[in-house]
């Protein structure tokens, strides 16, 4: 499963730890300490967003979408498969 998440992201670019969880059925924790493997290389990145801050949409013309919730972003950093 460690492969197919890396592919996953490779492919994809990147993905939220809810689609990410959706996408393999597997708990976030779970994924959380796989995907932390791929970040120990410096093949992925983490990035935390609070929602309704801008940050998911990093510009200047923020719409303030006013949600709440907070998203946990993967991004593949690594070279292409």
């Amino acid at each position: 499963m460690l492969l197919d998440l890396k592919v996953y992201l490779e492919n994809r670019g990147s993905a939220s730890i809810v689609d990410l969880s959706n996408k393999f059925r597997t708990p976030p924790d779970a994924l959380r300490g796989m995907l932390g493997h791929w970040v120990k290389k410096g093949l992925v990145v983490r990035h935390d967003f609070d929602a309704g801050c801008g940050g998911c949409k990093p510009s200047d013309d923020c719409g303030g979408c006013g949600v709440s919730a907070s998203f946990e972003i993967y991004d593949w950093i690594g070279p292409q498969g």
